[in-house]
């Protein structure tokens, strides 16, 4: 069966279940290739999409322009989405597809699953480009990934003391949703140079999943009350999880450092919301 035979018998059984949406995602191929793009040429005959979008890889730096720019003279598309844009392309290819083919990039990919598909901004591609960041993005993936009421729940715990390995672990987990650390750091201004050196370092992102192995092998006693944790359950712990009792150590001191640093900030706060602090200069 063709490449056409199916994109049709596709449409039929979309339109005998009623759906409102078919995506025909085609296989790679390069836009020299005559026989693939007449390929191309006989599905768009033959089923008449309402939108084609061509999907190029950032990496490829400027040759994307020159396969966008054949790919729109050869079947005539309607959009982009530019992937790979989480690695070292700094983005200016994207800007230049779009001034090229005069076709908009509709979004771009910042990872390998779903959730890294994002509408593409030209305002904010152009600040990242120039190093200053992306506020605006941080701020939405913030919106999206964090749960306002365990916020307040934690916040509350922490004002009590009673901030626990547990509560690390759900703090630990919504960062992870932001993204890799190099990609946040990547929309902070100023960051830039600090995203680069961690790539630079080797900074292992798997860490992450270490501490949540170590924090889900102790009973829920010990994650609720880290303090009754000993050396015989330190080693249990520690192989439970394949660690070493070095590791969970080293997770129990940074689970400590952090309480005291919050506490540290929070009193900072309430301090400053009482007029302890004066700005310099300030009268």
């Amino acid at each position: 069966v063709s490449p056409v035979e199916i994109a049709q018998k596709a449409m039929e059984k979309a339109h005998s279940l009623a759906c409102d949406t078919v995506i025909i995602d085609t296989a790679g191929r390069l836009h020299i290739n005559e026989e693939l793009m007449e390929e191309l040429r006989n599905i768009k005959s033959a089923v008449h999409p309402q939108e084609i979008l061509l999907v190029v890889d950032a990496m490829t730096g400027q040759d994307a322009v020159t396969v966008a720019e054949s790919f729109d003279k050869e079947l005539g598309i309607d959009g982009l989405i530019v992937t790979k844009l989480d690695g070292d392309a700094r983005g200016g290819a994207v800007l230049s597809v779009k001034a090229v083919t005069g076709k908009p990039v509709k979004l771009i990919g910042l990872g390998e699953k779903l959730d890294a598909l994002e509408p593409f901004h030209p305002d904010r591609m152009a600040s990242r480009i120039l190093g200053m960041g992306d506020i605006l993005t941080l701020v939405e993936k913030i919106q999206s990934t964090t749960d306002l009421a365990k916020a307040l729940e934690m916040e509350k715990k922490l004002r009590k003391d009673e901030f626990t390995l547990e509560q690390f672990l759900d703090q630990m987990q919504q960062v992870k949703k932001l993204g890799s650390l190099e990609t946040i750091l990547g929309l902070i201004p100023g960051m830039g140079g600090i995203s680069q050196k961690l790539k630079e370092a080797n900074v292992d992102e798997k860490e992450f999943d270490r501490i949540e192995a170590i924090i889900r092998s102790m009973t829920k006693k010990e994650r609720q009350k880290p303090e009754i944790i000993n050396g015989s359950r330190r080693k249990r712990i520690a192989a439970g999880c394949g660690m070493r009792v070095q590791d969970v150590n080293k997770l129990l001191k940074n689970f400590e450092e952090s309480k005291k640093m919050m506490k540290r900030m929070q009193g900072m706060a309430k301090f400053a919301s009482k007029g302890g602090f004066k700005l310099p200069f300030g009268r």
